[in-house]
């Protein structure tokens, strides 16, 4: 049970002090019935109409984004645009923020919510999420470089990296795997190994898989299904 005004401004599409107008105008009917107070305690499973449209009141979001190169893994930034600026302005004023960080010049798979206890679980390194991305990298890939990944790395500047898996496609092309995501880790153990990426793409996030449909810059909602698999990523259910 939660407060017919913390439900409306919950959407994103209203405040608080918006959602208790649109109450005292008679805009909102509950469950069949004219509204009568905004504080008024109101059941998740109720039908709200708002001027005769039914809401959506979903407790979280979840978005997958197909991020393109060129755009921040940010939620604001004064000069350049991000992720959230490719949403649309409801979504935005929920709290949507994305689940971990792709590279400015890194596309692919980013999921977004506003379900921070998820967040927190896909993102923290004790839970081991797996992350697979596609890259195209300058020199020819070799088994030694396979070798290097499975064993974990040390770079040159004392980062310490965990095994991982390098598979090769073709003599410029391999998947990588990671269980963490640090700064530029897949660029910069590439980089350890003399072979500078040239191209890099998240194709997935635990059992999540990036739609292969959605353009470059195109988004939409996670399908129950797809819901399901990402709780299975995590220790803990949705």
């Amino acid at each position: 049970m939660e407060r017919l005004d913390k439900i409306l401004s919950a959407t994103g599409r209203w405040s608080r002090r918006e959602a208790r107008e649109l109450v005292r105008q008679g805009r909102v009917s509950v469950d069949g019935h004219l509204a009568v107070t905004a504080e008024e305690k109101i059941d998740s499973a109720a039908c709200i109409l708002v001027d005769g449209e039914m809401l959506a009141h979903e407790k979280y979001i979840y978005v997958m984004l197909h991020k393109p190169a060129g755009v921040l893994s940010a939620t604001e930034d004064s000069r350049q645009p991000t992720v959230l600026d490719l949403l649309p302005p409801d979504w935005r004023r929920r709290g949507i923020a994305p689940v971990g960080r792709l590279d400015k010049d890194t596309e692919g798979l980013l999921l977004l919510t506003d379900d921070g206890a998820l967040s927190h679980r896909l993102t923290s390194p004790r839970y081991h999420v797996d992350k697979v991305y596609y890259a195209r990298v300058s020199g020819t890939l070799t088994m030694a470089d396979a070798e290097a990944f499975a064993a974990g790395m040390i770079l040159t500047d004392g980062l310490k990296c965990l095994p991982a898996e390098l598979k090769i496609l073709s003599p410029g092309e391999c998947l990588v795997t990671l269980q963490e995501g640090k700064f530029h880790q897949v660029k910069r153990m590439l980089a350890h190994r003399g072979k500078p990426v040239t191209y890099l793409k998240r194709l997935s996030m635990g059992d999540l898989r990036l739609d292969e449909t959605l353009a470059p810059g195109a988004y939409r909602l996670l399908t129950p299904e797809e819901l399901t698999l990402i709780s299975h990523s995590t220790p803990s259910k949705l």
